[in-house]
């Protein structure tokens, strides 16, 4: 039997570089610093967190398939200067999925600086500009005061809560493409009629 073999498929991630930030395609070796932020008490309060090599290796498989079965999903962060992990940030919808959801898990040390903010803005001009999207989301429980304030930043607003999400109270944020473009339009451009 004689094999021929097609043109491989590739995933492409694309890498987003902003101010402090690398936001780049997951690897083997993010499995390591994924675990060790996952492993902090406060990092699964609000949200579900890998516990063991196994987890984080199954969610890094997932995320790269979201990539190439959707054409978007979570960046892993980087700080430019240094290279060090801090976390992830980007755009997930699975089936049955409220919307497009933009999301940020930082590492607990680094909570505090702006990095989801920073990382989240880069993700929703991603989306809205790459990915043509009306609109999107950001599902987060009603005590997660940090998420929320970074949500608000990004000029999403609650839309919808509290709803069921896995036996668990979430709230559900909203941000339409018309409104972000107006919010980050110039008031040049605004008199001029280009941010609409």
């Amino acid at each position: 039997m004689t094999l021929e073999f097609g043109r491989p498929e590739t995933v492409t991630i694309p890498t987003v570089l902003t101010e402090r930030l690398v936001l780049r395609g997951w690897r083997l070796d993010d499995v390591q610093p994924y675990l060790r932020m996952a492993l902090h008490p406060e990092m699964s309060r609000y949200t579900t967190s890998p516990s063991r090599e196994s987890g984080v290796w199954n969610m890094t498989a997932f995320q790269i398939g979201h990539w190439a079965l959707n054409h978007f999903g979570m960046w892993i962060i980087e700080e430019r200067q240094s290279g060090e992990f801090l976390g992830r940030v980007g755009l997930y919808e699975e089936p049955d999925w409220p919307g497009c959801e933009v999301a940020w898990t930082v590492r607990h040390d680094r909570w505090g600086e702006g990095i989801a903010t920073e990382g989240a803005q880069a993700a929703v001009e991603f989306a809205f500009t790459a990915l043509g999207r009306d609109r999107l989301i950001s599902i987060i429980h009603p005590e997660n005061r940090a998420s929320i304030r970074v949500a608000e930043k990004l000029g999403l607003r609650l839309a919808e809560g509290p709803v069921d999400r896995s036996g668990e109270p979430r709230n559900i944020y909203a941000l339409t493409r018309a409104a972000w473009v107006t919010a980050t339009a110039s008031p040049r451009q605004l008199a001029m009629g280009e941010g609409q």
